[in-house]
């Protein structure tokens, strides 16, 4: 336990007031305090913190929503590039640190118990996510794809995001966390951001139920992968199988082989 773990909740906090809670003076409020709060107690964390803040204002200024307007679109993925971004540039060259990095090309093959895990994800989000998002309702935060242009939007953005949730969450928000925390104190850290942003995007109700495992378990695969491919993968799999599980919901004539 360390006195750093103060500014760093108060971050992970911020993260729940701007986008779970939707109250961006305090969740600012609260932001700022926790550079603050690092600054008195370690400079090198208030910098890292810094980075994560960067990302999460950048990401509060645009609606976080299933819009698939091409308008909006185009709005929210600039910003989330800009958010993964913008920490990067500022850790390479401002701060010459080489800790945000993105491996994929890692050069290590996949083993059975890796690639069997890929099965069981696909298992859970089959016997999950329908269950979840018909039972609350939540798929309709989601727009019906039962036209060709937003079938394919909805699958272009369901994608775009949870690779996006990997590049911030995973190798910028809790590689920069690991400096400072042990891993399974930065996971959780991580976790509160990453399930508070899937929140706002639609997986409300009791959808951090299952958002802050699969964050931790994100967490976690990273560390002993040392993969973003790996957990690229493991994510699009899942997000396929939302990506159908949304399309039934709305059209429940249409890929009637969930069960609810």
């Amino acid at each position: 336990m360390s006195w750093k773990l103060l500014p760093a909740s108060l971050l992970s906090g911020s993260a729940v007031l701007l986008f779970g809670v939707g109250n961006d003076p305090a969740g600012y409020g609260l932001l700022a305090l926790s550079l603050l709060c690092a600054g008195f107690i370690d400079r090198r964390l208030a910098r890292h913190l810094g980075l994560i803040a960067t990302g999460l204002v950048v990401i509060s200024l645009v609606p976080l929503n299933a819009d698939l307007s091409l308008g909006h679109m185009a709005l929210m993925g600039g910003a989330l590039a800009a958010a993964v971004l913008l920490p990067w540039l500022i850790s390479r060259f401002a701060l010459r640190e080489q800790i945000i990095k993105f491996p994929v090309n890692t050069g290590r093959k996949w083993p059975l118990a890796a690639k069997l895990y890929l099965l069981g994800v696909v298992a859970l989000g089959f016997f999950i996510l329908p269950v979840y998002l018909i039972s609350t309702g939540a798929y309709q935060n989601w727009p019906d794809a039962s036209d060709p242009a937003i079938f394919w939007r909805l699958f272009l953005g369901v994608n775009s995001v949870g690779i996006w949730d990997e590049l911030f969450f995973i190798c910028t928000a809790f590689a920069l966390l690991r400096q400072h925390f042990p891993d399974w104190q930065a996971n959780i850290l991580q976790a509160v951001i990453f399930s508070s942003f899937l929140w706002e995007i639609g997986y409300q109700s009791w959808g951090p139920l299952l958002t802050f495992p699969f964050a931790l378990l994100q967490g976690y695969t990273f560390k002993l992968t040392k993969s973003l491919s790996y957990v690229v993968g493991v994510h699009l799999i899942f997000d396929l199988v939302l990506f159908l599980a949304l399309v039934h919901a709305h059209n429940r004539e249409w890929l009637p082989v969930f069960l609810y």
